[in-house]
């Protein structure tokens, strides 16, 4: 079968053509432009994601810093409280009335009472924080306590009669017997 086709037709049919090819243009652009915002998304997904990432690691990173400070601080409380324990453990014992009968060490320095400590050792051990040689100490003798920069005395508490008494010195009897 032959057709002839008119000019007429021949022009609509053109014309269509053109309406067509203007319309998949117009259809290109718009995927392109589609395909360009996706592209933009997807770069602009990635680039997130990727700062998101930096950001959860430098997170853990303080994380970890913060835990290691923290198991630090830890352990230094735990020395801290066991100190503070053991401290008050000792203010205690020493801050415990003497037992009667029990000798004590009192420190003079040129004559003038300086400090009270538990026992003679203890006096000497602060002493010598002080200046005052480790060793060698002697008895006081005839010399006054005055004329010597550290004495160390013993004495203990007579609870009966509520006053101390020195140990070197002998409990003298009144003379004539009871006064």
């Amino acid at each position: 079968m032959i057709r002839f086709v008119t000019h007429t037709r021949l022009a609509a049919l053109q014309q269509d053509a053109e309406g067509a090819r203007e319309r998949a243009r117009e259809i290109q652009g718009a995927a392109d432009r589609a395909y360009a915002g996706h592209l933009r998304t997807a770069y602009d997904l990635t680039a997130d994601a990727e700062a998101a990432e930096r950001a959860a690691e430098a997170a853990r990173a303080d994380a970890e810093i913060a835990r290691e400070l923290l198991e630090r601080t830890e352990a230094q409380l735990a020395n801290a409280r066991a100190t503070v324990a053991e401290q008050a453990a000792r203010i205690e014992a020493l801050s415990a009335p003497a037992p009667a009968g029990s000798s004590m060490a009192l420190l003079l320095y040129y004559g003038r009472p300086h400090s009270i400590h538990p026992d003679k050792p203890a006096a000497y051990a602060f002493a010598a924080t002080l200046g005052a040689p480790l060793s060698g100490w002697v008895p006081v003798g005839e010399r006054p306590a005055a004329e010597l920069r550290w004495v160390c005395m013993s004495f203990i508490y007579d609870a009966a009669g509520d006053h101390f008494r020195s140990v070197s010195a002998p409990a003298v009897e009144p003379v004539g017997g009871v006064a």
